[in-house]
C-alpha cells in the first residue's frame, strides 16, 4: 500500500497473466444445448487414437485436394495433408473424428474414423512418392506415436481398412522404408513355408483384414506387402508364407517387432 493505493507484486501479476492466458487457450467443453450446471469430473479422457490411416489424393495438384477436403458439403476430410515438397497442413483437430476412411474396419474396429488419424499424401497413385514427402510423413508418424502411443502395427493404408473400395496409398508406396523406422507390420524374406493345413484367409483375418469378400482382402494384402504380384492371380505359396509370418508377428510384443533403426526418429 502506498499513497492509499494497493500495488500488486510484479510476480503475482505475471502469474495471473499466465493463468489467464492458459485459460483463454484451453478448449471449451462441449455443453448441452439446454441449461445445465457444469460440474467437471476428472474421470475422463479424450478420443482414443489407435490407428493412423494413409491415403493418396489421387490428383496431380494439392490445391484441388485441399479445396475438396476443406469445402463444406464435400463429405470428406483428413487430419493432415502432406504436399509433395514435404509441407504438412493440418485440417482437422486430432480430438475430432475426420471423415477419411468411410465404410471401413480393421479387426474388431468397425468404425475406423472414430479411432484413427487420417493422413492424405499428395500423389496421383501412378508416381513415386518424393523423398521430401516421405521424410515429412516419418516425422509426423513419430510425433503421433509419441503423443498417442499408436502401435507401429496400426499404421495402415486406406486399402487395408476398405479392401472392397480403395487401393490407396497404392503399389508405389514405400512400406519397407516405413517398416525400417518401426511403422507398419512387416516381415523380411525369406519366409518359412506355411504348413499345408494353414488357412491363409484365416491368417488375413488374424492380421486385421475384413475377409467377408476374400478376393478383395487378398488384393489389399498384395497391394501392401506384395505389390509386384498381379491382383487377380490365385493365392500361392508365397502369399501363404508371408501371411503366416505377418499373423505371427502381429501377436508378438511391440518391442520385439521393431528394428534397431526404428529408434532414430
Amino acid at each position: 500500500m502506498r499513497d492509499g493505493r494497493f500495488r500488486v507484486p510484479a510476480g503475482l501479476v505475471s502469474a495471473l497473466s499466465l493463468a489467464f492466458l492458459v485459460a483463454a487457450c484451453a478448449p471449451l467443453p462441449q455443453r448441452a444445448g439446454i441449461p445445465t450446471r457444469w460440474v467437471p469430473s476428472p474421470n475422463a479422457n479424450e478420443r482414443s487414437v489407435g490407428f493412423v490411416v494413409l491415403h493418396y489424393t489421387a490428383g496431380d495438384a494439392s490445391g484441388r485436394a485441399l479445396r475438396t477436403l476443406t469445402r463444406a458439403g464435400s463429405g470428406v476430410s483428413a487430419h493432415y495433408l502432406i504436399e509433395r515438397d514435404g509441407s504438412i497442413l493440418q485440417l482437422v483437430d486430432e480430438r475430432r473424428r475426420a471423415w477419411h476412411a468411410g465404410d471401413s474396419r480393421w479387426g474388431a474396429t468397425v468404425d475406423v474414423n472414430s479411432a484413427s488419424i487420417g493422413i492424405e499424401l499428395d500423389n496421383d497413385g501412378a508416381e513415386p512418392y518424393p523423398a521430401a514427402q516421405i521424410d515429412a510423413l516419418l516425422r509426423l508418424l513419430a510425433d503421433l506415436r509419441h503423443r498417442h502411443q499408436v502401435p507401429g502395427v496400426n499404421i495402415l493404408g486406406h486399402a487395408d481398412v476398405a479392401p472392397t473400395r480403395k487401393v490407396d496409398p497404392g503399389p508405389l508406396f514405400p512400406w519397407p522404408l516405413l517398416a525400417a523406422r518401426g511403422f507398419g507390420l512387416w516381415c523380411e524374406p525369406p519366409y518359412p513355408p506355411a504348413p499345408s493345413e494353414f488357412d491363409a484367409f484365416g491368417g488375413l483375418r488374424a492380421i486385421g483384414y475384413d475377409i467377408r469378400q476374400p478376393e478383395s482382402a487378398l488384393r489389399a494384402f498384395r497391394l501392401h506387402f506384395r505389390p509386384t504380384v498381379p491382383a487377380l492371380q490365385a493365392i500361392d505359396n508365397g502369399d501363404r508364407a508371408l501371411i503366416r509370418c505377418l499373423a505371427e508377428a502381429s501377436l508378438r510384443p511391440a518391442d520385439s517387432r521393431r528394428r534397431p533403426s526404428a529408434e532414430a526418429d
